[in-house]
């Protein structure tokens, strides 16, 4: 049975969440009638005016998603620090399990929700009534905050400094192909470039088995140079960044190569990665800001936000002015 909810006593009364949550809080901002009808109603429906629950986060991670585990370390520490700051306490869970995320959601008084999980999982989430941020990619219009980076500018941002830089023949280390924010950085990137007659993109995909020294190969093989590589994360520019330096390309004088995200790999290489830093900890803090705005009802609610923290260049060693060509 799904938790009693202050959603669960805005149905029952007709009255919005901001005005039900002001009346059972005994504050100001609605009158002594509607005090009492939400306090009937309350009593009627069984809810429980949450202790511990009132002041408890959780974030809950994918389980399967291993590709992303330095950001979500990164996303964690930002929401610890934000609820120390605020009073709350945080629970971290890691499943993609939609009876685990049901409970989870029903034992806090808000719920961070990262990385993708199943339809069902979700919706189970939402019925309770609790809460709930997104950090991840959404369905079209999906009723719910979202807090995250911005893929797309962030390709565009790169476009427009290599182009700076003199680079026209560029590739995009894009890897797998099934995530959605390597596929929204590959659209920013080629909105840019696709305006310009002088400069050329490759998408540089491979399947399960495959690896970047087997692709590039197959533009070897086409007489393709490119002076540049964009990498869809840190992980891959390492890896392209190794194999290019074993056979005996200098970095950045013969070809610039940048990732993205900002991780640790980035400075465990010589010559030090160029990257685009996503702000983990931001994510994290401004997540538990929203809850709290949530949890509270100060102001009069208004319908879900997309929050968007904007991504940076980090510029380092790994990326220079195209080299000449005779």
């Amino acid at each position: 049975m799904a938790r009693i909810t202050i959603q669960t006593i805005a149905t029952e009364t007709g009255l919005s969440k901001f005005a039900v949550s002001r009346a059972l809080a005994g504050k100001s901002g609605v009158s002594e009638d509607t005090r009492v009808r939400v306090n009937e109603a309350a009593t009627r429906l069984g809810y429980k005016r949450p202790a511990a629950v009132a002041r408890l986060l959780s974030v809950v991670f994918d389980a399967t998603d291993i590709i992303n585990s330095e950001l979500h370390m990164q996303i964690q520490a930002g929401v610890q620090r934000e609820a120390a700051r605020l009073g709350y306490t945080v629970r971290i869970h890691s499943t993609h399990d939609p009876d685990e995320l049901e409970d989870f959601a029903n034992q806090c008084a808000g719920m961070l929700i990262v990385g993708p999980h199943s339809k069902e999982s979700l919706e189970r989430a939402y019925a309770t009534g609790t809460p709930i941020v997104r950090s991840g990619w959404l369905a079209p219009l999906e009723p719910v905050d979202q807090i995250g980076g911005t893929d797309h500018e962030a390709g565009s941002a790169v476009a427009h400094y290599l182009i700076n830089l003199g680079h026209r023949n560029i590739v995009y280390v894009h890897g797998d192909p099934r995530y959605r924010g390597r596929m929204e950085r590959l659209y920013g990137l080629r909105e840019v470039i696709e305006q310009r007659d002088d400069t050329v993109l490759h998408d540089m995909t491979w399947k399960e088995g495959n690896h970047f020294a087997e692709e590039f190969d197959k533009l070897c093989a086409r007489d393709i140079a490119p002076t540049a590589y964009f990498c869809a994360h840190d992980g891959l520019a390492l890896t392209v960044m190794s194999e290019l330096l074993a056979r005996g390309y200098h970095i950045p004088r013969d070809v610039s190569v940048i990732g993205f995200g900002d991780f640790s790999a980035a400075q465990q290489i010589l010559p030090q990665m160029t990257t685009v830093k996503m702000h983990g900890v931001e994510v994290g803090r401004a997540t538990v800001r929203r809850l709290d705005e949530r949890i509270n009802a100060e102001v009069e609610p208004i319908g879900p936000l997309r929050i968007s923290i904007p991504s940076v260049i980090i510029e380092r060693d790994s990326a220079g002015p195209a080299p000449a060509r005779d």
